[in-house]
């Protein structure tokens, strides 16, 4: 079953913040205006079938999966492209891993 309206709304206006500008503004925005004005008006009152709000909310559902994936998509890059040349030993901790360290000491300088 698909998620209840409300909470796609609440993840969508979610969403719009993490993209909107830094003031915390994002309410005065042309896209929340937008948002909040199509869910008031596919509203249904009654517990009757609404084809219109059923397509609403997979376009909401949708929308809110394409703004989720495009903000994962942009702290991936930040994280492994970013930097430009890395040492070995900072991909290998970037992965997970160490490096073996080379033995040393006496003995093994020739």
């Amino acid at each position: 079953m698909a998620a209840p309206p409300w909470r796609v709304l609440r993840a969508l206006l979610k969403e719009l913040r993490y993209l909107g500008p830094e003031s915390g503004h994002y309410r005065r925005t042309a896209a929340y205006k937008y948002i909040t004005e199509q869910f008031r008006k596919n509203q249904v009152t009654s517990e009757k079938l609404c084809r219109a709000q059923q397509e609403l909310l997979h376009q909401a559902s949708t929308y809110l999966c394409l703004l989720q994936s495009v903000r994962h998509h942009q702290a991936l890059h930040q994280v492994y492209h970013s930097k430009g040349e890395l040492s070995p030993q900072q991909v290998s901790q970037q992965v997970g891993f160490k490096l073996p360290q080379q033995p040393g000491g006496k003995g093994w300088e020739e």
